[in-house]
């Protein structure tokens, strides 16, 4: 308690949060505008904290401020107590009434489009309280919004190059990205295709920062042959296949949204062969981060979904 006491004399929650508002805003003046107050009351607390730690946190010029060195350290465990404290918050409103909460969750879109949204159909099917703020993107962002607490938990195919150390990842299934196109395409009607004979087709491909993206160019290399260039780049699944629709484009996905019943039945995988095509859809959520009701709840449900998904490898 000795601890815990030279800790409440020397500093004050409030102070950092007004720290963390002074530099999301980029200054005292917008700070103060966001926290309802005077910008000589956000100058007095930062003031505070400073003397409190004995060192610079910002250096103040005419022409705004500039976090120092010093301001990171304070940061980081400012947000995870306030996080903790968020999520005990939730964690009272969900034993309070078990039926309510909302969860964030960060997930690609392929994630998305199946195992989250099958997950959220049955639990708000049994729980109509609960709410669910899904973010979708290319899984180094899904994990940079995973480590600064904006979601829960994510749910992506795993990426060996992304920084794990300080996260928990539970396998749930193993999955294949293929090759796909409309089954009006020609290209679904051959029994074998190779895939130098795709390089100057149509292709519709995220950019190679994502996780796809970059499959698709390893893809084409592994096998001496120059990427094609891509026609449309974009993340959004939504534009894909109103391009696949058309009978002319080709992509990747991942393997498992076309075993989904009633998913994309206009959609045929092409038989050819990639290279190093295997991954992993896995849970990841933060080390050492206590989960919430509802994000244990959320977990177990996916695991019975995605039950028989792992089974059919």
């Amino acid at each position: 308690m000795d601890e815990f006491d030279r800790i409440e004399r020397r500093l004050k929650l409030h102070d950092v949060r007004v720290l963390i508002s002074v530099v999301q805003a980029g200054s005292m003046h917008k700070a103060a505008e966001r926290l309802a107050t005077s910008q000589p009351a956000v100058s007095r607390a930062i003031a505070d904290l400073e003397h409190a730690l004995g060192v610079r946190l910002l250096d103040r010029s005419p022409s705004g401020i500039e976090p120092t060195q010093y301001r990171n350290a304070i940061i980081k465990r400012g947000l995870a107590v306030f996080d903790e404290l968020r999520q005990g918050v939730k964690d009272i409103e969900f034993l309070a009434d078990p039926t309510s909460g909302e969860l964030r969750i960060g997930c690609s879109e392929y994630a998305a489009g199946g195992p989250v949204l099958a997950v959220i159909n049955r639990l708000t099917g049994r729980y109509p309280g609960m709410a669910f703020n899904v973010l979708t993107g290319p899984v180094l962002t899904l994990y940079r919004d995973l480590t600064e607490r904006r979601v829960e938990l994510v749910v992506t195919r795993v990426a060996e190059f992304a920084d794990q150390d300080n996260m928990m990842v539970e396998n749930l299934f193993d999955d294949d990205i293929v090759a796909v196109a409309a089954i009006q395409n020609p290209w679904t009607r051959r029994r074998r295709v190779e895939l130098a004979e795709l390089v100057n087709e149509p292709w519709t491909l995220p950019s190679h920062d994502t996780g796809i993206g970059a499959f698709a160019i390893d893809a084409f290399r592994a096998r001496g042959l120059e990427p094609p260039r891509a026609t449309v780049i974009t993340y959004s699944m939504h534009l894909r296949n109103e391009l696949l629709a058309t009978g002319r484009f080709l992509t990747m996905v991942s393997g498992y949204t076309l075993r989904l019943p009633g998913k994309h039945p206009s959609l045929k995988a092409l038989p050819v062969e990639l290279n190093n095509a295997r991954g992993t859809i896995a849970i990841t959520t933060l080390k050492n981060r206590t989960l919430s009701p509802l994000a244990e709840l959320f977990i177990k449900t996916t695991r019975a979904v995605v039950k028989p998904l792992a089974m059919t490898r």
